[in-house]
């Protein structure tokens, strides 16, 4: 995980910078933060040198007690707030009660008060809660209130059996739940917001004729549309050849298999299909995507639009997967918060 050296730490002005090795990563403009191996956070700004092997960034701010130095080892994280203090949200500590257990969230509300509209963030597979948090901003800003949600086996959320996720098909049933807790907490019309794996969620339950009526739009950043091509688009990134991943199906979608790898049943990849699944689709959808994004192909997003073109929007970013936000901060917020405060289709 800590991949990256800090080869130096040096002055830019009346700021720290940091020097690390030229990856296309540390030298996409933009927000972003390190993690260093002792537990300290590192907030990065613009690239302010550059040549054939370093880029140096300037330094926004650390957490307290961070030590950064020379020979450090560190990961690169597009999770640009910690916790909701971090991100100056005042956040208040709720349970929601799942199938798996009691799942630890944060309802946040806008400054202006509660309100009956509400924000479901929902993070991605390996990421904590922190990481929607950069949506939540937005979401504040329109009015909304927010709940942002953990799930079973997230290392947040209740831990059931061998701990392995189920790439959406049990954790859809927790996020269930909270779109159940903010119906009954006052919640009257409900914003989805999935963020990869938590995109293929948020699909999940916008078809489920339960909440007709209730969830009216979808904000997904890098979603996952469609496990069979991102699997795939992952063994490539891993420097595997693509049939690696149709090898790896059948131990996902056979009962049997499925349980000698740790999972408590088969995972149905079909119903993760979306460009197949497409006219179920009716609430506004906006897809933001990297187009660098070696992980999720931008291929599916494309399709979905072009199959539903009247209640899809794809923006696309300069940016690898989930960094959206991250390559240019102003961009996203403004075209997330259009979507939330617009009761228009998208073009």
């Amino acid at each position: 995980m800590y991949d990256l050296v800090v080869r130096d730490v040096a002055r830019h002005g009346e700021q720290d910078a940091v020097v690390l090795d030229r990856t296309p990563r540390t030298q996409a403009p933009g927000l972003y933060n390190l993690w260093l191996e002792d537990g300290g956070w590192v907030r990065l700004g613009a690239v302010v040198e550059d040549d054939a092997s370093t880029v140096t960034r300037v330094v926004l701010g650390v957490t307290p007690g961070t030590r950064l130095r020379r020979g450090a080892r560190a990961s690169w994280s597009g999770i640009y707030y910690r916790d909701p203090a971090d991100a100056g949200l005042d956040a208040l500590d709720v349970a929601v009660d799942t199938a798996a257990g009691s799942a630890p969230a944060w309802v946040i509300h806008p400054s202006d008060g509660p309100s009956d509209q509400w924000a479901i963030h929902i993070h991605g597979l390996g990421s904590p809660r922190a990481g929607t948090l950069r949506g939540v901003l937005v979401a504040a800003d329109a009015g909304l209130t927010s709940l942002v949600v953990s799930y079973r086996n997230d290392d947040e959320g209740p831990h059931v059996g061998s701990g392995r996720s189920t790439l959406g098909a049990t954790e859809t049933d927790d996020v269930r739940a909270a779109v159940r807790y903010a119906l009954t907490h006052g919640a009257r019309r409900i914003v989805l917001f999935g963020w990869s794996m938590g995109a293929a969620i948020a699909l999940q339950l916008a078809a489920d004729a339960e909440f007709d009526g209730v969830i009216d739009r979808l904000i997904l950043d890098s979603p996952v549309l469609d496990w069979r091509s991102t699997i795939n688009a992952n063994c490539a990134r891993a420097g595997l050849p693509s049939w690696f991943g149709i090898l790896a199906r059948p131990w996902l979608q056979n009962r049997w298999l499925a349980r000698i790898v740790g999972l408590p049943s088969e995972i149905l990849l079909a119903s993760f299909a979306w460009p197949k699944r497409a006219p179920e689709l009716s609430v506004l959808i906006l897809i933001l995507h990297g187009i660098d994004d070696a992980s999720v192909p931008l291929a599916a997003p494309n399709l979905l639009r072009e199959l539903r073109p009247n209640t899809i929007q794809v923006e696309t970013f300069r940016s690898d997967h989930t960094m959206n936000w991250n390559s240019d901060p102003g961009r996203w917020q403004s075209i997330v918060g259009g979507v939330w405060g617009s009761n228009e289709q998208p073009p």
